[in-house]
């Protein structure tokens, strides 16, 4: 099975991606979504936790061979960039959403040398945002980002222009079209639901996507 479908596969097993398009979540942003994703329960479930960590290895033994420090950020890349780290042998550091209050007011855990070849570990990708304010404070540090490697993307456009913009390069496990249309394979949801999911992550700020055009 390819590893796209494999990951996608393992995410609906677990409900780490549940999919409501008839009853949507909503978001902080205020958004209603048909779609939820908690990666957190990965690591409850150690057999899918290891195909999670041999997807990341592969992509960064393809698209960033030259890696020299594992970055995870904080909290939720920490538990998988810890794990990437310890089978490459290299060096990790973990970046908070924003310095310390106290202490030594750091926002980066662990040493960074300038011009180090670092790689960003995420868990998931809305927008991008958070997970591109990391990669500059790595690179405000004197880090080279290399690119971000995440489990799951939703695909907002809104995250296409960020890593466009910022000039960080973003690969990912899996994503949400590959998970929607094997949900539909499943039997997990309805053609009908497949065009309102795929309406939403389209115009994921409009309403019109609960009764899209056929």
């Amino acid at each position: 099975m390819e590893n796209k479908q494999l990951i996608a596969e393992d995410l609906l097993k677990i409900n780490a991606v549940v999919l409501r398009p008839d009853d949507p979540f909503t978001w902080a942003s205020g958004i209603h979504s048909p779609v939820y994703c908690d990666n957190r329960l990965i690591m409850g479930f150690p057999d899918i936790w290891q195909h999670v960590i041999r997807g990341y290895l592969s992509i960064i033994n393809s698209d960033y061979p030259d890696i020299e420090v594992v970055a995870g950020t904080a909290t939720s890349g920490i538990p998988h960039a810890a794990l990437i780290a310890e089978a490459l042998h290299l060096p990790m550091v973990y970046v908070r959403s924003s310095a310390k209050s106290h202490g030594k007011g750091k926002q980066i855990e662990g040493t960074i040398k300038p011009g180090q070849k670092t790689v960003v570990i995420e868990d998931l990708i809305s927008t991008g945002g958070s997970v591109l304010k990391a990669a500059d404070a790595l690179k405000d540090a004197g880090a080279e980002i290399l690119g971000v490697a995440a489990i799951f993307t939703y695909q907002l456009p809104q995250a296409d222009k960020n890593f466009e913009r910022a000039g960080v390069k973003l690969k990912t496990l899996t994503d949400f079209n590959t998970l929607i249309h094997l949900a539909v394979r499943q039997g997990k949801i309805s053609n009908q639901q497949l065009q309102q999911l795929k309406s939403w992550y389209s115009h994921p700020e409009s309403e019109d996507w609960r009764n899209p055009v056929l």
